[in-house]
């Protein structure tokens, strides 16, 4: 779980600074994802603990539906998902598939599994914000989703 944890983080907790290698075509942008990537990190100390900091934006919608349009990185094999990453690129565009882009993304738990594309879904659920380790846990979900047609 740390490691799901940590490569949220990552997607995360660095998207404002990377300077992704993309096909700017691929990428997903909205007001909504905007108001994801707004969303700050902060270290402990001993650099074993980040949180997020969440402002004011992004609080204001916690607890209700909130929508977006990504591209599936799934987190188990198979070809129906029901818990995934939600990205703003394609899953062949990802740092740690060899292309240097670092999406912001956020955990997905659907009501009902869809299949997996390669394609851009549009999601809709209700935002959960976490306070807790981002280490540990993804800090931005939406849950019981439904994919919007």
């Amino acid at each position: 779980m740390k490691k799901l944890g940590f490569i949220c983080l990552l997607f995360i907790g660095f998207s404002l600074n990377a300077k992704a290698q993309h096909d700017p075509s691929d990428q997903i942008m909205s007001a909504n994802w905007d108001i994801i990537g707004d969303v700050e990190f902060k270290m402990a100390k001993d650099d074993t603990e980040m949180f997020a900091l969440f402002n004011n934006d992004i609080k204001k919608r916690a607890g209700k539906p909130f929508e977006l349009e990504g591209y599936i990185v799934p987190i188990k094999d198979g070809m129906k998902q029901t818990k995934f990453m939600l990205s703003t690129l394609p899953i062949n565009q990802c740092f740690y598939c060899g292309k240097n882009g670092v999406p912001i993304m956020v955990e997905v738990q659907l009501k009902e599994p869809t299949k997996f594309t390669y394609q851009t879904i549009k999601v809709r659920g209700i935002l959960k914000l976490s306070t807790a380790n981002a280490l540990d846990a993804s800090p931005i979900s939406l849950l019981n989703g439904t994919v919007v047609k």
